[in-house]
Order: C-alpha cells, then structure tokens, then sequence
C-alpha cells in the first residue's frame, strides 16, 4: 500500500511539477531577430580599455519579485558587447549556486541584470559575495539591482541604494543631466545632458548612500517640469548611475534597463560597457566621492523640442 500511495502521489504531482518547469524556461518570450540585428548594431566596435588580462563576467538574473521581460535583452546585450569587442567573456547564472568561493574565482565581475529580491540561502553564499567584491573584484548593476537585499544590509549598503517606486515610469521620456560631464564613464553622452524613454527608481532616503560615498555620474534633471512635476515632496537629486569603491573592489550602477529597447540604444550600451570595464579593474576613473572632490559644470539636457 505504500508504493501504491507513493505511486499515485507521483502520479498527480507530476504534471503540476512539469508545468513549473515549461513555466520556468517560457517565462521570457524569445528575443525577435530584429531586436537581436538592432543590439548587435548598437555595441561599440571596441572597449574603451585593452583588457589587462582574459576576463570573464558572471551575469545574474534572478527574480524573487518582478520579473523584468528586458532580462534576456539584457543578457544578450552583455554577451554581444564582450564577444564583439573583446573586453570579457560572459556566464549566465540564475542558481544561488553560483556563489561559492571556488566558482567566483573564475570571475572578475558579478553583474546582477535586474535581479530582485535576492535572498541568499546560505550565509556562506553571501560571504562568498561579500568577499568577492571587498577583495578587489567588482559589482555591476542593471536597473532592478537596486530591488534587492532586503534580508542581508551589508549587501544592500554594496549597491548604493534601494527601490522606492518609480514616479518615472516606463511610458515617459525624461531629461538626463551628467553630474560628471568629463568622467570617462560618461563619454558616451559626449558631455551633454540628454532625454531617453526608461522607467526611473527613486530611492529610500535611509539606503541611499549619497555623495559622500557615491561618485554621481547621471541624474534626473530635475530643471525640466515634465520630470520635477512628477513628484510632490520638492526639488531633489535623484541619481540615476553612480559608482563607488568597495574596499578593495568596485560598483557600477546605472537605473537603466526597465526597457528591452534601451539595449538597442548605442549611447547606453556604451555607457553600461564603460561601466562593466571600470568595475572589472580595466578601466581607470576618478571614482572619488562625489561630495569630497572638485567637478566641474554639470551638463544639464536640452529643452526638449
């Protein structure tokens, strides 16, 4: 009677489990052709930096919360922009598994493409995070990375900041300004402030950690009304990409990529690529906070016609 029970659970359980799985591997439509032809357009035809060595970036994209449907865009964004030119290769991860020691290693960059709600498992696969980046590896991030944490603070206070609504959603165009016109990371803007249609965090006054921690590369111009009209509590920075140091390591962070087309966008491909660059060590900026150095002008963005 036992094996007979056991059989006839197996037997029922067995369809609900392979539907998990189909519901798991189409939970993402494919990428069209043309989106595929538009990214490969879009990514620069070299790095900013000759790759001091062979380097290899870890892209993780799990979701405990929403699931962006740019992720694959994403991924395949960042698998073009290291075989196109040559800056790193690329690992696609969405197993906690991935965060041992031994398989981090291989790694120079752990890149987290709108993962939310991360929740380590086991203290020791968050160590292994933790240690990664402290010891002189580095952390990038896309748009939801910032959605993440929530159990574990001291990955949290890694990334900068933590999700707070999106007063900017996905449907609207916002003016852009460059808190950092000459910083290398922002030469993709060419030193001016630009408008691009993406969806736009802000964040928990508590969990940001501002310009005494952060450089401040892109903010939301907060000059032009169609951006400031959005929020009610006052004029206020609200910062878009960012980087920082973490003790021995480094963090690039950009809110950018809600959207699947702002992966066919050459200016934030480039952006995103730089930043990739300066996070894996091979390119070389001024990475003081924002709030302890001298800049010069920041480059607002244009009327819009």
């Amino acid at each position: 009677m036992p094996r007979l029970f056991c059989s006839l659970t197996l037997a029922l359980l067995l369809p609900s489990l392979l539907l998990a799985q189909q519901e798991k591997k189409s939970r993402f439509k494919p990428i069209p052709d043309q989106a595929r032809e538009a990214i490969a357009a879009a990514v620069p035809k070299q790095a900013t930096a000759e790759p001091a060595k062979e380097r290899r970036v870890l892209v993780f994209y799990r979701c405990g919360g929403f699931v962006h449907q740019s992720i694959p865009f994403g991924n395949f964004a960042v698998q073009t922009l290291g075989e196109k030119t040559g800056a790193f290769q690329v690992d696609l991860a969405e197993d906690y598994e991935a965060f041992t020691p031994d398989n981090l290693a291989k790694y120079d960059c752990i890149l987290l493409n709108n993962t939310t709600h991360m929740q380590f498992p086991e203290a020791s696969q968050l160590n292994a995070f933790l240690d990664f980046i402290s010891k002189g590896k580095g952390l990038a991030g896309f748009h939801a990375a910032s959605d993440n944490f929530g159990r574990h603070p001291e990955a949290l206070a890694l990334v900068g900041g933590i999700f707070n609504g999106h007063p900017w959603g996905a449907g609207g165009t916002w003016a852009f300004k460059l808190d950092d016109p000459a910083n290398k990371l922002n030469q993709a803007f060419s030193g001016k402030g630009f408008w691009h249609q993406d969806e736009i965090y802000q964040y928990k006054p508590e969990s940001y950690a501002g310009p005494e921690t952060l450089r401040v590369l892109v903010s939301l111009d907060m000059s032009k009304n169609t951006v400031s009209d959005r929020i009610k509590d006052g004029p206020r920075e609200v910062p878009v990409s960012w980087v920082r140091k973490a003790g021995e390591g480094r963090v690039f962070y950009t809110n950018f990529g809600h959207r699947p087309e702002t992966f066919q966008n050459p200016v934030i491909l480039q952006h995103m690529i730089d930043g990739i660059q300066y996070a894996i060590g091979d390119l070389a900026i001024d990475d003081a906070p924002t709030g302890k150095s001298s800049q010069g002008d920041v480059a607002l963005a244009p009327e819009k016609k």
